[in-house]
């Protein structure tokens, strides 16, 4: 069973950094592309960034470029989302996926809260 549990999420005040942790378990992470995807109320899902099955090629959203990094490390199953310059707009549920690429994600993890306060 695969499964994708994200940490790390909070509250934090504008201009603040923060880091998203997502575990994977039950696939072989090294196979797959990840991605964090967002979701504010009210809003449609938002791409926010993307790292290939090795760690080296990544896009990011507009909205995050320049603030955000995605990284991974294959040999502990994990995803990284490192968070700078927060901004009170960045409030949402952060989700990490994994699939073949960031268009096609056929798993994903439960969420996890990012409050930017003003």
């Amino acid at each position: 069973q695969v499964q994708l549990v994200e940490s790390g999420g909070g509250l934090v005040q504008a201009g603040g950094s923060m880091r998203l942790s997502c575990a994977a378990s039950g696939l072989t992470f090294s196979w797959y592309s990840t991605g964090w995807f967002r979701q504010a109320p009210g809003k449609e899902r938002e791409f926010v960034a993307a790292s290939s099955r090795s760690g080296g090629p990544t896009s990011y959203g507009d909205s995050v470029k320049g603030r955000f990094t995605i990284s991974r490390d294959n040999g502990k199953n994990t995803v990284y989302l490192q968070m700078n310059s927060l901004r009170p707009e960045d409030t949402a549920v952060y989700y990490c996926a994994a699939g073949a690429n960031r268009a096609t994600m056929n798993y994903w993890g439960q969420g996890t809260q990012v409050t930017v306060s003003s």
